[in-house]
């Protein structure tokens, strides 16, 4: 009896170690579009005011977490009764990140003309305060549903051989992660002009020019970070769509093994992204 009671804990044990090795591949995998969720939340929860930052934080937060509840039991039945259909996916989702971080770049450097707006300067009621941000927390959690499909595939993909146990084990952490850490980062990255503005204020009631100077580092760094998370996100999703093609796609790896695999892997990406781009314009050109 204590023997198999003993084999039990021998058995779940090999199950963690195993589920924490493929854990940190998959947490690899996924560190891409990690990079880019984190990128577009910091965006989308800065802009209102101090006293609302965190609760709008939480609100998407608890967003997130009720799409991956949404996504993960789908995601394990589609790799119990169809795993055929995982690599189609993930190669779907491939091509929208190439897609997406190509029309980024074009963005960029074909700025869009729209037509200028004047600006309403009439102060709005705190009911029209709260349906603006309700829009904004709606938006955000749309946007985060998507990129919980691409990180949950991504993260099931890495996994797909594994037996059924350590596919749950493994895709819920980078899940969980996904919500935890991002959401935890950006909540640090949006209240760091508050911080400063404090910082700045004991160092003028102090009389303390380091604490002014750390204070306004504090303040001017936060739309640089913004921006550099953009750009590292960009990269990051043509890497990981090159790389998931690269990685599947016998001919396509063989084309570009004579330069360095991550060159190869951005190659890819930025090739499919402006594939994906042209086809774009070209059906909207067409309507």
């Amino acid at each position: 009896m204590s023997a198999g009671f003993f084999a039990v804990f021998d058995d779940i044990a090999m199950l963690l170690d195993d589920a924490t090795a493929m854990s940190k591949v998959a947490t690899q995998k996924t560190a891409g579009i990690l990079g880019d969720d984190l990128a577009v939340n910091a965006q989308k929860a800065s802009g209102f005011t101090a006293s609302r930052e965190l609760p709008v934080l939480w609100a998407i937060s608890k967003g997130s977490f009720i799409n991956k509840l949404i996504i993960l039991p789908f995601a394990f039945l589609l790799s119990a009764y169809a795993p055929w259909l995982i690599l189609p996916i993930l190669m779907l989702g491939g091509v929208y990140l190439a897609f997406e971080g190509t029309e980024k770049i074009y963005e960029y450097f074909v700025p869009q003309t729209t037509q200028k707006r004047e600006i309403d300067y009439t102060p709005h009621s705190k009911e029209e305060i709260l349906e603006i941000e309700k829009e904004k927390i709606k938006s955000a959690i749309i946007t985060d549903f998507i990129l919980s499909i691409e990180i949950i595939i991504i993260a099931l993909g890495t996994v797909v051989s594994q037996t059924l146990p350590i596919q749950i084990v493994v895709v819920s952490f980078v899940a969980i992660l996904a919500t935890v850490g991002v959401y935890g980062i950006v909540g640090m990255i949006i209240r760091m002009d508050d911080v400063g503005f404090k910082i700045i204020a004991v160092g003028q009631e102090k009389k303390r020019t380091l604490l002014i100077k750390i204070g306004q580092m504090l303040v001017n760094a936060l739309p640089k970070v913004i921006k550099a998370l953009t750009v590292v996100g960009t990269l990051a999703m043509l890497l990981v769509a090159g790389g998931i093609f690269v990685h599947n796609v016998e001919a396509i790896h063989h084309a570009i093994d004579f330069i360095p695999s991550i060159l190869g892997e951005l190659l890819v990406g930025a090739i499919l992204g402006m594939i994906a781009l042209a086809l774009e314009k070209g059906f909207h050109s067409l309507r």
